[in-house]
């Protein structure tokens, strides 16, 4: 069973906890819960085991009120996970990651109107919004080739067309400033208050998740036409960052991917395996599972321990032997797999509390997150390698 939480004695809403007292679960995160939960119309919260504090509302947490709250659902509204298979005649991973392209770079439907990456395109793009088009944008979001590593269940595999050794594109990132536009507009006038006509916003909304996942099949198609393969179609591709709408009722979701019968990919690290997971929670945990490992220091630790304890070098390899691009040297740090939680018990939480089974695992071979910033990068891995022979 989860954790009940009381909430403060004036707010009717419940708090449930699905993590073992072995998780790792800030106190703060926990008291972002309540104070949700004391919000006007709120029924009740759901926290995930990769539960971590947010910007004024808690990540990895789904909220079900009567009143719908656009902060709550925060800024990167889309944001989300998608699988794509690849196939690939040989994935030696120091070749590949050389050819991986500038995903910084936005896809101009004029200037790029030839580049066969727009064949993913079925329609007008959502909401007219070509800036930062097919890129990946920061923070925890990466672009990832990976292989299918332990088979839990053969059968739920072969459905989605998964084998152990096969390839696959894992592609995480969000709306690209869309999302925060439609944030903005409220916040200026109503701040962190509910949206006054949730029915304009919900389509504003609906857009942003719309090319949320567009955004992801072009990231999907970029990559894999770099690296000479056919664009793909996804297996998985699950939002994280939305409002549901769910028998009357506001389903907020910040961190927290759909749990009713789908299938979810929880990330783990860009040094840890990913789960890709059958996910079956009910009522209780809103319908809803954990989206990752979530975060176990602030960048601003992360950062402060990374470069007490490593060099970029070996940041830049990681400890299952893939490898990582990323031309910004402090974002390798805030992103080191040591500033999350430990993704086997994120899932063994999610086992005990019945709310996923899993399917697979993939295991990184290059995680894009940056583009290489090329002849300066390579001088400062050489200047890396020196410092650390002297030592």
């Amino acid at each position: 069973m989860s954790t009940q939480l009381s909430p403060p004695q004036s707010a009717p809403a419940t708090v449930s906890l699905f993590a073992s007292p072995a998780s790792w679960i800030e106190s703060d995160a926990l008291a972002q819960c309540r104070q949700v939960a004391a919000l006007d119309g709120m029924i009740h919260v759901a926290a995930m085991p990769d539960l971590h504090p947010g910007k004024g509302a808690p990540i990895g947490a789904a909220m079900a009120s009567r009143v719908l709250y656009p902060f709550l659902v925060g800024s990167d509204i889309g944001c989300g996970i998608a699988v794509f298979p690849i196939r690939l005649k040989r994935a030696v991973p120091e070749r590949l990651a050389a050819r991986f392209p500038d995903l910084d770079r936005p896809l101009d439907p004029e200037r790029d109107a030839d580049d066969p990456a727009w064949a993913v395109v079925a329609g007008d793009i959502p909401a007219g919004h070509v800036e930062g088009l097919a890129t990946v944008g920061r923070g925890n979001h990466f672009v990832e080739l990976a292989r299918v590593g332990t088979v839990f269940e053969a059968g739920h595999a072969s459905r989605l067309g998964l084998a152990v050794g096969d390839l696959v594109l894992v592609v995480h990132s969000g709306s690209r400033g869309l999302g925060e536009r439609i944030l903005r507009a409220h916040t200026e006038s109503h701040g962190a208050g509910r949206a006054p006509d949730p029915a304009a916003y919900l389509a504003a909304h609906d857009e942003a998740v719309r090319w949320g996942s567009l955004n992801r099949r072009l990231l999907a198609a970029r990559v894999a036409l770099a690296l000479g393969a056919e664009p793909p179609e996804p297996v998985v591709d699950q939002c994280h960052n939305l409002v549901e709408v769910r028998d009357g009722i506001y389903l907020h979701r910040k961190g927290a991917a759909p749990g009713d019968g789908r299938d979810v990919l929880v990330a783990g690290t860009r040094g840890t395996p990913s789960y890709l997971v059958a996910a079956h929670a009910g009522p209780e945990a809103n319908h809803s599972v954990a989206h990752g490992a979530g975060r176990k220091m602030s960048r601003a630790d992360a950062l402060r321990r990374g470069r007490a304890k490593h060099t970029v070098e070996e940041l830049r390899r990681t400890p299952v032997g893939s490898l990582v691009v990323c031309g910004d040297r402090q974002l390798l740090f805030e992103e080191a797999p040591t500033a999350y939680k430990r993704i086997e018990q994120v899932i063994t939480d999610l086992v005990e509390h019945g709310l996923a089974t899993p399917v697979v695992t993939t295991v990184p071979l290059v995680t894009y997150k940056t583009p290489d910033a090329g002849p300066a990068a390579r001088a400062e891995r050489r200047d890396d390698r020196r410092r650390r022979g002297r030592q």
